[in-house]
């Protein structure tokens, strides 16, 4: 997956370009040099939107590697199921 980058004045100039960088990732808008919009497809955006997604998809989003996560530690205690 790749993450495209254009200006909103690109975006205008050459929409094709942009539809068609979107079939590879996301493309982020641009507005005075600060990102304002995405376009993505339409499948990208169901799957973002609620659609059911695997934890590998989920965890393949652009972004996340920047995101610092560190969970407690779990205790799993385990005993015999009870059959009364």
């Amino acid at each position: 997956m790749s993450i495209t980058t254009l200006t909103s004045r690109e975006l205008n100039q050459d929409v094709g370009r942009a539809k068609k960088a979107a079939r590879e990732g996301p493309v982020f808008i641009t507005d005075r040099g600060r990102p304002a919009h995405v376009l993505m497809t339409i499948e990208d955006y169901q799957r973002l939107a609620g659609g059911r997604q695997s934890l590998v998809e989920a965890l393949a989003m652009p972004g996340l590697a920047e995101i610092d996560f560190a969970p407690g530690q779990v205790t799993l205690v385990s005993r015999p199921a009870e059959l009364d």
